[in-house]
């Protein structure tokens, strides 16, 4: 049985909170809530949903590559909207990362997130079968 190992990603900033940025085990990468964060800032990129919504996908992908998987590996997210009123907007920007074969998507109005922000993702990775060499 494969065992539970943490991921992280060197070109975010670390989790300011009790949890790994993501989590590898059988296969799968687990990442957790990402929000508006500049890489290179570590700071929260305020603006609209559109560039906060491709701020955290930028991240997501940022994870996704560095766990040496591909956006088109994603099974899963789960998109935290402050707004649902925002959804449409949210979509036009997601589809840009997710064209062809979309993952399963699950889509809340959060009560409140983080720092205020207008959207959080999480998502669900499968990982490439390394072969034996």
């Amino acid at each position: 049985m494969a065992a539970k190992r943490t991921f992280r990603s060197n070109r975010l900033p670390q989790p300011k909170g009790p949890y790994s940025q993501a989590v590898t085990h059988n296969g799968l990468l687990y990442i957790s809530g990402q929000v508006s964060v500049d890489p290179e800032t570590g700071l929260l990129i305020r603006g609209t949903i559109e560039e906060e919504a491709g701020a955290v996908l930028n991240n997501i992908k940022m994870i996704v590559e560095e766990a040496g998987a591909r956006m088109e590996d994603v099974l899963k997210v789960t998109c935290y909207l402050a707004d649902m009123d925002d959804f449409q907007r949210f979509n036009d920007v997601y589809k840009e990362y997710f064209s062809h074969e979309p993952p399963a998507r699950t889509t809340l109005q959060a009560g409140k997130l983080p720092m205020d922000v207008q959207v959080e993702l999480d998502a669900i990775v499968a990982l490439p079968v390394k072969s034996e060499e």
